[in-house]
């Protein structure tokens, strides 16, 4: 079975992170986004992942060959010289994706974190008979996002609505599908869209149908989305391998702590925390709602929250950062600094305070 991974362009969302590596390639709890994505297709049988990629693929594919080893699965790069939007990418990859099996296939947005329950997913395809399967999730606010309209015992879509002004439902796409080859003689090598152009299509033959997604779901392609992601995902893990999570006096809540990393007397971390291999947390330290990525040093009494400390860096003693603030790799904040929301980017010093939300060049 194959599946291709919409991985796209620049990741502008999340920079400065994304100035240093692709964003599927940007750390989530402790390993490359992607690698969430890629573990859970290969445990549902996947034997071969193509990447829709439009940027530095070469880089991809270095850092993902040790994975492919270890996971004995084959990665492989369909590149975009333009940008083609969410179905583009399919018809570019179509001769990757198709052997002559009339196998399905999955394809995936690379920012989407969830429990990926593809098996189930499978089950759901083959027992509905249709062309298509989207994965739908529900969400509070209907209306900032395009509301599939589906039937609510067999899940045959009806319609989409584009952000509806009155209430239509609130289930919306999340960007998770299982398509048979046929779908790909519906799609043009050309720049367009598999939500606003394929699956109305397939919708109007009744041959697309809807899965609620089970458990949690979030789009962790920009900062604000990534820190309540972290959060889903470790509620997450305490219910599935709780084994997995730090414990202590000084732990409070879900807190995911590399087993390399070093943490020391005094500190107060969590909830919702990860910290990455090789960093370095002195005494008396306070963590809440952040990541702290491979390589960095926290040192004593600072105090982090609700922010995203890029690889490599470092934040100086009684230091305090918070309000979405995010270092950029190899950053370095001196002691009795304040950052409110600084997104600092990468190989700066900063010696000053940052007293309100700016991107410091």
């Amino acid at each position: 079975m194959k599946a291709l991974i919409l991985v796209g362009g620049f990741g502008t969302r999340l920079r400065p992170l994304t100035l240093s590596v692709p964003k599927p390639l940007v750390d989530f709890a402790n390993k490359p986004m992607i690698l969430h994505q890629i573990e859970a297709l290969k445990a549902v049988g996947v034997t071969e992942v193509v990447l829709a990629i439009n940027y530095q693929p070469e880089v991809m594919l270095n850092f993902l060959k040790e994975f492919e080893k270890k996971l004995d699965i084959k990665i492989i790069c369909s590149q975009e010289t333009e940008p083609l939007g969410t179905a583009g990418p399919l018809a570019l990859a179509r001769d990757k994706l198709i052997d002559g099996s009339g196998e399905t296939f999955f394809v995936l947005n690379s920012d989407v974190i969830s429990e990926y329950p593809l098996k189930e997913m499978v089950e759901f395809h083959r027992g509905h008979g249709g062309e298509a399967s989207i994965m739908v999730t529900k969400v509070d606010e209907p209306s900032k996002y395009g509301v599939v309209v589906m039937e609510g015992t067999t899940g045959e879509v009806e319609k989409f609505v584009e952000k509806p002004k009155i209430f239509v439902g609130n289930k919306i796409n999340a960007g998770i599908y299982l398509l048979n080859p046929s779908v790909l003689n519906r799609i043009e090598l050309r720049p367009t869209s598999i939500e606003k152009e394929v699956f109305p299509n397939i919708a109007a033959e009744k041959k697309l149908y809807a899965m609620v997604l089970p458990g949690f779901w979030m789009d962790i392609g920009q900062p604000k989305d990534y820190i309540t992601g972290l959060r889903l995902y470790l509620d997450f893990l305490r219910k599935q391998s709780s084994s997995k999570l730090a414990s202590g006096s000084h732990i409070i809540g879900n807190v995911l702590v590399d087993e390399s990393a070093e943490v020391g007397d005094g500190c107060l971390i969590g909830p919702d925390v990860a910290i990455g291999p090789g960093c370095i947390i002195e005494s008396g330290v306070r963590l809440s709602r952040c990541t702290v990525m491979r390589g960095v040093r926290i040192k004593k009494h600072a105090c982090i929250s609700s922010s995203i400390i890029g690889w490599h860096s470092t934040v100086g003693r009684w230091a305090r950062v918070e309000n979405m603030t995010i270092l950029g790799e190899d950053v370095h904040l001196g002691d009795e600094v304040y950052s409110n929301g600084g997104v600092v980017l990468p190989h700066k010093e900063i010696k000053s305070s940052i007293l309100k939300p700016e991107i410091v060049m």
